[in-house]
């Protein structure tokens, strides 16, 4: 338990997650706490990156304030403890969507593997000849299992999102992931970003609305490409995580994450200050100011 200043109920803690801390505030909003830990490949690694948590969460505020008019979200007014000034959201409870809502633009990732093994993404036909990188035709809706802690992820056809959550909901749920890509999509394009995908989160709220929950076209959610540098054929340089996995998979890092069997080493500290650089040149291009907090 931690005291709120000025306040008699304490601030219960309810749940811990790779990347967040969650606890209840008096009087039943919920406050989502970003930390500055960073996961990869399932694990969470043992070395934080500098203002990771806050840069996420006002990147995260600033695209709620432009997709409001697509799409309500979950935010309420409610004031922040100081101790989490800047990385922490006040949100109201909502019943959460079982399925990862996520839109690509590019063939990349999952995407692209599925699409060299079957020619299509989540059931999703696409033309033949696709190089990893390319554009698609339009963005598509590739939806997602939502594994447990510790396990991955899985595709799924867009079928099959109407078995879980009924057909006018999954129709719901693909209209408003495309919205929020495309308008994400093109207001990023105005600082030489390329969004190549973006996973949302959805929930329902108490009145039965789906509202845009926890973060929203940020590094963690999103594959972020320098536009100038873009070519197909090949991994893309991004302003996401990627450049921490990518160094995980060097010889550098000494971990082998299909034999060894044990959790991720340490990162180094130019690895942590590249991290850093490249979340706040994302900030600073999408938003157009400077990140100085």
């Amino acid at each position: 338990m931690t005291p709120l200043p000025g306040a008699v109920e304490p601030l219960k803690h309810l749940y811990s997650g790779k990347v967040r801390e969650v606890y209840q505030l008096p009087g039943g909003p919920l406050l989502l706490v970003a930390t500055d830990r960073i996961s990869a490949y399932d694990y969470v690694l043992p070395t934080l990156i500098p203002d990771k948590g806050k840069i996420l969460t006002q990147l995260s505020l600033w695209w709620f304030g432009r997709l409001a008019d697509l799409v309500p979200n979950h935010l309420v007014d409610a004031p922040i403890p100081a101790e989490f000034a800047g990385r922490a959201m006040a949100c109201q409870r909502l019943s959460m969507i079982g399925v990862e809502c996520v839109a690509r633009g590019y063939l990349a990732g999952s995407g692209w593997h599925d699409y060299q093994r079957t020619g299509a993404v989540c059931g999703v036909a696409l033309p033949p000849g696709l190089t990893e990188g390319a554009r698609l035709p339009e963005p598509i809706f590739t939806p997602a299992t939502k594994a447990p802690r510790g396990e991955h992820d899985e595709n799924i056809p867009v079928a099959s999102v109407a078995g879980l959550v009924g057909g006018d909901a999954a129709a719901e749920l693909e209209r408003i992931t495309l919205e929020v890509y495309r308008r994400g999509a093109g207001l990023a394009a105005g600082g030489g970003i390329i969004v190549a995908d973006t996973k949302i989160e959805l929930g329902y709220d108490a009145q039965g609305r789906l509202l845009l929950a926890d973060e929203v076209l940020t590094p963690d959610s999103s594959r972020f490409w320098p536009a100038d540098q873009w070519r197909p054929g090949h991994p893309q340089p991004s302003f996401d995580k990627q450049f921490v996995r990518d160094w995980l998979d060097s010889p550098e890092s000494g971990w082998d994450r299909h034999r060894s069997g044990a959790p991720p080493p340490e990162l180094p500290d130019w690895v942590v200050a590249r991290t850093r650089d490249l979340y706040t040149e994302a900030y600073e291009r999408i938003t157009g100011d400077r990140w100085n907090q």
